[in-house]
């Protein structure tokens, strides 16, 4: 039998204007409590860059900056039996209440998955048709081999929403 882990609580704010969704937070995220803590992860990276914002590893700054482009960030899973940090070892996982938090936030005019786990676990959450467009942007781990300069160039999908 394998821990049960849980996800954080979203940071949303009256002012968001996209969400970006991850699976659940990996080892090293639950072991500092903080988003994608890893150090090899590049959703902080590509996300200041996108912004055009100076480089920080001040997690508080981090969230001020998110805050300040009007992002909000969240799981698609609550809770789940995982070994490690891989998605593919999820297992017996629960649901965030996504629908109902875009519901009390209608300021979100997109969602963003950073990666297939998220994608698929809320297209069969929300339904292929739901109200808000859904995105798939490829994963920000360390396990997804594709180019950061790849993986920065399909991230800039958010910027559409954010101005």
């Amino acid at each position: 039998m394998q821990n049960r882990i849980s996800s954080f609580q979203p940071l949303i704010d009256t002012q968001s204007r996209i969400i970006i969704l991850g699976s659940i937070p990996g080892v090293k995220s639950l072991e500092k409590q903080q988003y994608y803590a890893h150090p090899q992860n590049k959703f902080w990276k590509i996300i200041f860059e996108l912004l055009n914002e100076e480089f920080t590893e001040d997690y508080t700054q981090r969230i001020e900056t998110l805050k300040k482009h009007h992002i909000a960030l969240w799981d698609v899973i609550d809770s789940c039996e995982r070994k490690g940090s891989l998605d593919s070892e999820i297992k017996n996982e629960e649901a965030n209440q996504i629908a109902e938090l875009l519901e009390e936030h209608p300021t979100v005019k997109a969602i963003f998955c950073n990666g297939g786990k998220s994608y698929k676990n809320l297209q069969k959450l929300l339904g292929k048709n739901y109200k808000l467009p859904i995105f798939l942007l490829p994963s920000t781990s360390p396990l997804h081999t594709v180019s950061f300069e790849k993986k920065l160039e399909e991230w800039k999908r958010i910027l559409e929403f954010l101005g």
